[in-house]
């Protein structure tokens, strides 16, 4: 797969409707060429402590912020039809599937892959198929594991490798 996106959406409680925040990292040709980052006002509007404790935002971080629209209207135009990968794309594809319905706004049908899955497939001796554990395995490094684009960046180092 020469050209995706990949991304990744942190939520702030249990409901996939509250994403808080996203990460997406646009790959053309094998080359990265645009990387985006926002927090977003989540729906429900709460922030459970498990949330808070695995990405650290809070209520305060996204009080001023966007809602899902506002930046689904500047995201649609990047990702157009182009595929979508994720490290545990189940989980990703709900949130925005979830969020997208909430909205009243029409859902892609882009293809979505996922680099856990495939991870598990390709590297059967790896420890474990988290998102630190092989990304660092293809020597990506640079991971703030639960910040939204930095888990989109190396998923998309991920991608590259594997597709």
């Amino acid at each position: 797969m020469d050209s995706f996106v990949a991304i990744d959406f942190e939520t702030a409680n249990q409901h996939r409707t509250s994403i808080c925040s996203v990460g997406i990292v646009m790959v053309e040709n094998k080359i990265i060429t645009q990387e985006y980052y926002a927090l977003i006002k989540p729906i429900p509007e709460f922030y459970s402590f498990w949330n808070t404790k695995v990405h650290g935002l809070t209520q305060k971080d996204t009080l001023d912020s966007s809602t899902f629209p506002q930046i689904w209207y500047q995201l649609a135009p990047i990702i157009k039809d182009l595929p979508l990968v994720a490290h545990n794309s189940s989980f990703d594809k709900s949130c925005l599937h979830a969020t997208l319905q909430a909205y009243g706004l029409a859902i892609p049908e882009n293809d979505f892959y996922c680099t856990f899955r495939s991870a598990k497939k390709a590297l059967p001796n790896l420890v474990n198929h988290k998102l630190d554990t092989v990304s660092k395995h293809f020597g990506f490094t640079t991971l703030n594991h639960h910040h939204a684009l930095s888990d989109a960046q190396a998923c998309a180092h991920i991608a590259l490798h594997l597709f």
